[in-house]
Order: structure tokens, then C-alpha cells, then sequence
């Protein structure tokens, strides 16, 4: 066990659980990744074995058929899968940030629905809010569900869907016309993340579990997934558009049942993603750390290993401090949501330092590599194209000072 990333005060389950996590990371893995991430390839048999070990389950109650876990405790087991490949941890953070909102918001019959099939991951779960034009301002979705008697029709274009195609429930935020009522200004100021003020626009928007087939094309009348969208990183999961044409949904699929809501409810979701983001972003750390420690080591110039240079020393102790401040963020975000408490200011602060700091050591690591790290088929190339997206995941950085200047303003009021 190396010092870094080590945490505090975990439970003998927690300890064996991220023990088998991290040898399912180096045995299956790591091996695969580089091969996977070039050809693209979407990671099935990995998957598949997750779901074998009960990881779609992590956080779902044992009433449902999971685990029952913590917040703590599924962030660090992202840090091992982001550690072996971040795309990996990509496949069930929007999953479940799903799970989690129909946890904590959904209806009883939601609950009893969706739940047991989420965590024996027969069900595999996406989340969507961006739209083509939106940015940062998430009250601006102009995608509309109207009601038509016992059903809503929902038009519009949402986009940056990761799991589009390979998911089967998509929790997706639209603009309900004439639901204003929503869970109070006051609840709705406590998630808001973007430049307006909260107000009408904010209580006019709901979120729909939305059941579909996996794949491309129609995937359910008036639902289609047109393609994938290329990108140069962040390979072998899939980034799509969603576009509805006269989709008929019913209500009883309005999250919580209840409609103006759902602004209050996705960014209580993004809370979780955020530490997933964060989380994510100490794995993939850990890792150009751990190639940059072993190859300073291995490569020699002047007749001794390049490690040995003060130069060279320096970088790689910059490097792991970054990686530890930035997992012991994780952590203390990660437990204050667990406490039941808000952590909007913790996960933004998490999410900000551990994206910056994993861009910093993929960097550090890249130039300690040298000519090797520019070369396709060498580990290091694919971290530092897969980096830059935990920058803007969740929330760009600006988004972040913008949300952690807030709250710091809130606390400290002048008098």
C-alpha cells in the first residue's frame, strides 16, 4: 500500500472492497486500456464484470438490491477505476447520479420500479441537462414537455449525453410551461450554479425518467440518438445528442411526481457528480504520478537516473503533494455529503482543485517522459488528452470560482 491516496478511518468492508477493486483495476484493467481507448472500443467485458462485483449497486440501498454504500466510499472506488481508465468511471457516474436522484427525490413507485434494476445493473442510467446553445446557464433549456391529458409531449435538442446510446434511463431536465409553483425560491437558490439569479425560468423546469433502448437511431417513438460525437479523449464512451420529435411520455415518469421541481432536484444530483468529477480527476493523477515516479527512475542521463535530478525531484514531489491535497478534498466532500449536510461549497472546491491539480501532474508527467510521452501506444499520451475534460465536466473551473466565491461570501458577510 503506497502513502498516497491512503484515507482515514475506513471500515474493514471499505478496506476489502477497494483491495478488490484495485486488483480488478491492474489485472483487467490496465492491460486492456491503451488498446480499448485507440480502437474507441466500448469496454463490455469491464462492464460487465462490474456488475458481476455489484459496483452498479455501490450506492443503492439493500432494500433495493445494492450495496447500501456511502458517497465516501464510491468516490474512492472511482479514484482506483479512474486510476486504471477514466472512461471506465464514466460509465457509472451518470448512472449514478440516476440512482441517486430517484434515492432521494423519486416517488415510492419510482423507487420500486427503477431501483432493483439499476443496481443489478439491468438497467444502466444517463443524466441530461446541456443543450446545444446552453453553456453554463441551465435555466435557459429550451427543450419542452407540454401536457396532453395524462401525458406530456416533449420537443427539443439536448446534447454532451455521455452514455447516450448504451443507456436504458436517461434522467433528462426540460422546460415545462405553466409548472411555476416548483420546490420554493428558497430551494431553488440552494443549488443554483449559474450566472442568473434563481427565478420563474429556474421553477418551470422538470425532470423525467425517461425508459428507452439501448443503441442508435429511434430508439423510441419520437426519441432518437443520432450518432456519436468524436472527441480526443475520453474515448470508448459514448458522448451523443438526444433529439425528441413528439415524444409521449406519461406523468407518472416526473420525477418526484411532482412538476417545477426538477432545476432543485438535477443540481442536488450534480453534487454527487461533482465529487465523482473530482474523484475521477485524482485517479487519473495518481496515475501519470505513478508512470512519472517509475520511468524517472528507470530512464538514466549523465550516468544516473533522471530521478536523481534535482530538477526532476522537484517535479515529482510537486506532483504527489497535488495528488494527496486533491484526494483529501475528495474525502471531505465526499463525507459531508454522508453527514446529511450541504456541500455544494466542498464539492465545487473539490471538483475545481482536483481537475486543475490532474491537469498540472498529467503535464508534469507528459514532460518527464519526454519524446516518449508525444507517442501513440505510451500510457502517459492517453492521460494527458483525457485530462483536459475533467476541466470542464460538471462544470467548467469558471463555474466553480463562481459557485465557491458565493458560498465564501455567504460565510463571511461584511458586517
Amino acid at each position: 500500500m503506497t502513502r498516497l491516496c491512503d484515507t482515514a478511518d475506513l471500515t474493514n468492508v471499505q478496506r476489502d472492497m477497494l483491495a478488490t477493486v484495485r486488483d480488478f483495476v491492474d489485472d483487467a484493467i490496465l492491460p486492456v486500456a491503451t488498446e480499448l481507448e485507440a480502437a474507441d472500443e466500448y469496454p463490455a467485458e469491464i462492464v460487465a464484470k462490474m456488475k458481476e462485483m455489484g459496483i452498479f449497486g455501490l450506492m443503492i440501498p439493500e432494500e433495493f438490491g445494492g450495496l447500501g454504500e456511502s458517497l465516501l466510499t464510491y468516490a474512492l472506488v472511482v479514484e482506483e477505476l479512474s486510476r486504471g481508465w477514466m472512461s471506465v468511471s464514466g460509465v457509472i457516474n451518470t448512472h449514478f447520479i440516476v440512482a441517486y436522484l430517484i434515492q432521494r427525490h423519486g416517488t415510492p413507485e419510482q423507487q420500486a420500479k427503477y431501483l432493483p434494476r439499476l443496481a443489478a445493473g439491468e438497467l444502466t442510467g444517463a443524466f441530461s441537462m446541456s443543450e446545444p446553445a446552453l453553456g453554463s446557464d441551465v435555466a435557459a433549456i429550451t427543450t419542452s414537455a407540454t401536457r396532453d391529458g395524462d401525458s406530456y409531449l416533449v420537443n427539443g435538442q439536448k446534447m454532451w449525453l455521455t452514455n447516450g446510446a448504451t443507456s436504458s434511463l436517461v434522467a433528462v431536465l426540460v422546460r415545462t410551461p405553466g409548472a411555476g409553483s416548483g420546490a420554493g425560491p428558497g430551494a431553488v437558490a440552494e443549488g443554483a450554479d449559474d450566472e442568473q439569479a434563481p427565478g420563474a425560468r429556474h421553477r418551470s423546469l422538470t425532470a423525467f425518467l425517461i425508459e428507452k433502448a439501448p443503441g442508435f437511431g429511434e430508439v423510441a417513438p419520437g426519441l432518437t440518438i443520432p450518432g456519436k460525437i468524436d472527441k480526443m479523449g475520453y474515448k470508448g464512451i459514448d458522448t451523443t445528442e438526444m433529439l425528441f420529435d413528439g415524444f409521449r411520455i406519461g406523468a407518472e415518469e416526473v420525477l418526484g411526481g411532482e412538476p417545477g421541481r426538477g432545476f432543485y432536484h438535477m443540481m442536488d444530483g450534480v453534487e454527487v457528480g461533482r465529487v465523482n468529477v473530482a474523484a475521477r480527476g485524482v485517479g487519473v493523477a495518481h496515475r501519470a504520478f505513478e508512470l512519472g515516479a517509475a520511468y524517472a527512475q528507470e530512464r538514466k542521463t549523465f550516468g544516473k537516473p533522471i530521478a536523481e535530478h534535482q530538477a526532476v525531484l522537484f517535479r515529482l514531489a510537486e506532483m504527489g503533494t497535488k495528488v494527496e491535497a486533491a484526494h483529501q478534498m475528495v474525502v471531505r466532500a465526499a463525507r459531508l455529503k454522508d453527514s446529511g449536510e450541504r456541500n455544494d461549497l466542498e464539492a465545487g472546491m473539490a471538483k475545481f482543485l482536483a481537475s486543475e491539480y490532474c491537469h498540472d501532474v498529467v503535464e508534469d508527467s507528459f514532460r518527464i517522459h519526454g519524446g516518449y510521452g508525444f507517442a501513440k501506444g505510451f500510457e502517459i499520451e492517453r492521460l494527458y488528452r483525457e485530462a483536459p475534460m475533467l476541466l470542464i465536466g460538471e462544470g467548467t473551473a469558471d463555474i466553480q470560482r463562481m459557485i465557491i466565491g458565493r458560498r465564501l461570501l455567504e460565510n463571511y458577510a461584511a458586517r
